[in-house]
């Protein structure tokens, strides 16, 4: 536990924050907080995140949002 408390002092994020990302409950992440991460473990972010796919609800909703958010965007 140490190396994730001398981590979460690094990179400025809660320990309880960086025990979510750790078991893979979050269900985002900021790309400073990925940045962070990273420099501090001089790593690059495919070393720590890995693709799953979601459910089919969960795909097409996400696709109505995005349709959504480009429409009003354009």
């Amino acid at each position: 536990m140490a190396i994730i408390a001398e981590l979460s002092e690094r990179i400025g994020i809660t320990l309880a924050n960086l025990s979510i990302l750790k078991t893979g409950k979050a269900r985002a992440v900021r790309f400073s907080t990925l940045d962070a991460i990273c420099a501090a473990l001089q790593c690059q972010p495919r070393d720590l995140l890995e693709f799953a796919p979601a459910s089919v609800s969960e795909s097409t909703e996400a696709a109505s949002v995005l349709d959504r958010e480009t429409e009003t965007a354009l």
